[in-house]
């Protein structure tokens, strides 16, 4: 699999710019038909990292952004590996998490919802560069829509 070009732009402006008008703008669709939506605001945590490990996200991440046409490639691949991500509150697997990994240890995060009691839809959470928690990651159980079409009939049945 050869690794798609990275991004390159002078200042973080420039990455900006392009997430609003490549992400934001546009419609894009997994290759299983979920439309995934991007809220400019998520600029800031997709591509910020924190300079102390505390969770602050303090520093524009060039690794993050040079990767940032990435996000597009590996939600539209078939061949992308699907994850359930992991809902640290509840300590457990969520498969309204989708996790997609298709290049190197690239992680593509999305939130799956119902729109209009039919239809799924996406919201981008983040993307990252799993380099020390891929293993992690790895070892999830696999994103399936009928895992995730299940949770939702069984939480509608519990009244939430």
């Amino acid at each position: 699999m050869t690794l798609p070009s990275l991004l390159v732009y002078e200042d973080e402006e420039q990455y900006h710019d392009h997430f609003k008008r490549e992400y934001c703008c546009k419609s894009i669709i997994t290759f299983d038909g979920i439309r995934v939506y991007f809220d400019p605001a998520r600029f800031y945590h997709a591509f910020y990292e924190s300079s102390d490990m505390r969770g602050s996200k303090d520093v524009f991440s060039l690794v993050r952004a040079q990767r940032m046409s990435w996000i597009k490639i590996t939600l539209e691949s078939a061949h992308a590996a699907l994850y359930q991500g992991w809902d640290s509150k509840k300590g457990k697997y969520d498969p309204t998490t989708r996790v997609c990994v298709e290049y190197e240890q690239f992680v593509v995060v999305i939130q799956i919802m119902v729109k209009n009691n039919i239809d799924l839809k996406g919201k981008f959470v983040t993307c990252y560069q799993a380099d020390r928690s891929i293993w992690k990651i790895r070892r999830a159980p696999m994103w399936k829509k009928e895992d995730f079409i299940e949770s939702v009939i069984s939480a509608k049945k519990k009244g939430r």
